[in-house]
């Protein structure tokens, strides 16, 4: 038995009401939630850098220790990730974004497309993407209640965000149909490929 067993549909804290449908389910690849939010090569370089300097310099000891600490380090945010993919649950309805997220402790937050103003489709080189909404007025939502699922360092206005989804592209378009149903939006085309750069700036690409 686990602590989602509650759930009367997958991912969400109650039943839809007859009026609602899900369009689309999914969640993050802990692959690249792993480099992309916990940027594991960069702590693996930091780590490589102190053990070829203390190598260098001969002193094995630290050398050792630093490579254990590294060892421990990357494990665990690898295990983070892992858990992070395993208990988060992005459903996109026909009137809402819901975010069931959480590792040790679970919650769902309801996005209502309607207070939807932008999303920002972010394409991973490993195909998969990062989708960055912002939300209209001034969002209450506390940016560690949020994180990882959230823009960095954004605190002032946190910017809730779909991360390292696969099939990115395909979920913003379905976004963005299901948004357009509700209230206008004006998409934006992508003028290059997308690799490290936000496309879609007043809207979702179709």
């Amino acid at each position: 038995m686990s602590e989602y067993d509650h759930e009367p549909t997958r991912g969400l804290p109650g039943a839809l009401p007859d009026d609602e449908h899900i369009i689309w389910q999914g969640g993050p690849d802990w692959k690249s939630m792993a480099l992309s939010a916990l940027h594991i090569r960069l702590a693996f370089v930091y780590f490589l850098l102190i053990v070829a300097t203390a190598l260098f310099s001969g002193d094995w000891r630290t050398g050792m220790a630093v490579t254990a600490l590294g060892t421990v380090t990357i494990s665990m945010f690898i295990l983070f990730a892992w858990g992070v993919s395993r208990t988060t649950v992005y459903t996109l309805t026909s009137k809402r974004l819901v975010l069931r997220i959480g590792v040790a402790l679970n919650k769902c937050i309801n996005l209502p497309l309607t207070e939807l103003e932008s999303a920002n489709l972010k394409q991973l080189a490993d195909g998969s993407g990062n989708i960055v909404l912002t939300l209209k007025g001034i969002p209450r939502l506390g940016y560690l209640m949020l994180w990882p699922h959230a823009r960095s360092l954004r605190f002032v206005r946190p910017q809730p965000m779909l991360r390292a989804i696969p099939e990115a592209r395909k979920v913003s378009a379905l976004l963005f149909n299901a948004t357009q149903a509700l209230q206008p939006i004006a998409p934006q085309q992508e003028t290059r490929p997308a690799r490290s750069s936000d496309i879609g700036l007043e809207g979702l690409p179709v």
